[in-house]
């Protein structure tokens, strides 16, 4: 299994800066690929508690500090984008990185980046199929389209992000591409049936293997149990709490965090030996072979945040990949 890690930049602390929050992301990616974890992403959002607008960027700046690590955005907003200036920018990460650049697109989970560019809202799923075939095309012949540049690796991967609609899995799989599910709430067993339906939609259209699966979901871990959940709630309350006024959702309470922290849970956070659990318990549920966690929802000290990806890259992850080392199934990203 891959394991990694995933951020939007939350910037929700008044006393930090953007330059001082970048440069600290930059610090954290850094370590990421030090204590050898396998992808970090970066999330495209246009508002001001996030400071990444432009993933691209991040990467091509982690792409000169790191070595191993693959870089991804999570996600692109491709509804609200030019499928051509992705690709450009993502072949240049590429190139940067030494072939470790992909492309995570989504529809988004907000919706400022519409008209901010110019696009109806009400296009939202036509926009985003239509650049998602626009974007494959490109990447299947860039020099041919006059595309540059070409990116190193032969097929640049695309991914695409579901957040829990059956159509996007299905689409994701007719297409051969590999999906990244979103989890951050409710039971992890309720949405198997969506992993099936990408499975199964890839092998009808002749996918064999089918592409893999990844599960992308809240965490933090730290040296006890206790010590990760007083660090996490109140940061992510306070992030979960001004987004839930905006869409009508009640008000994050420590009982439903605790709750979410059990095995059969959504979030990751807690000791390294519960994460570890849990993230094995979910391979028996989803089969998946890519693992990212998102330690910093809403804004969190640095310093929590570089303990968390330490524990997750020297104590989480060597554990997690000996356990699965005798799983047989193929990574074919395309």
């Amino acid at each position: 299994m891959e394991l990694g890690i995933y951020t939007f930049g939350e910037l929700t602390d008044d006393a930090q800066t953007p330059a001082e929050r970048v440069r600290d992301l930059l610090e954290e990616i850094e370590l990421a690929d030090q204590v050898g974890l396998d992808v970090f992403g970066v999330g495209e959002h246009h508002r001001p508690d996030f400071i990444i607008s432009a993933p691209a960027v991040v990467l091509a700046a982690a792409a000169v500090r790191t070595k191993n690590i693959r870089l991804t955005s999570a996600v692109s907003v491709l509804s609200s984008d030019d499928p051509i200036r992705v690709f450009q920018q993502f072949a240049t990460v590429d190139l940067l990185s030494n072939g470790r650049a992909e492309i995570m697109a989504g529809r988004g989970s907000f919706i400022e980046s519409f008209p901010l560019f110019g696009y109806d809202l009400k296009d939202y799923d036509e926009l985003f199929s239509e650049k998602l075939a626009h974007l494959l095309d490109i990447r299947a012949h860039p020099a041919e389209l006059g595309v540059y540049p070409v990116p190193q690796q032969p097929t640049l991967p695309v991914w695409v992000a579901v957040g829990g609609t059956p159509e996007s899995a299905q689409r994701a799989g007719a297409l051969g591409l590999p999906m990244a599910l979103a989890i951050i709430g409710g039971m992890p067993e309720r949405f198997a049936p969506f992993a099936e339906i990408h499975r199964q939609a890839a092998l009808e259209a002749g996918f064999d293997p089918p592409p893999p699966l990844s599960i992308n979901s809240h965490g933090l871990v730290a040296d006890t149990s206790q010590a990760a959940a007083d660090e996490a709630y109140p940061a992510l309350k306070m992030m979960m709490d001004r987004i839930g006024r905006e869409r009508g959702w009640g008000p994050l309470e420590r009982p439903t965090f605790d709750a979410s922290r059990t095995l059969r849970g959504a979030s990751f956070v807690g000791s390294p030996q519960e994460v570890i659990e849990k993230i094995l318990f979910q391979h028996e549920i989803f089969k998946h072979r890519r693992f990212l966690v998102q330690f910093s929802v809403g804004t969190l000290p640095h310093k929590a945040i570089m303990r968390s990806i330490e524990l997750f890259g020297t104590e989480v992850a060597p554990v997690v990949r000996r356990e699965l080392a005798g799983v047989k199934e193929s990574l074919r990203i395309p």
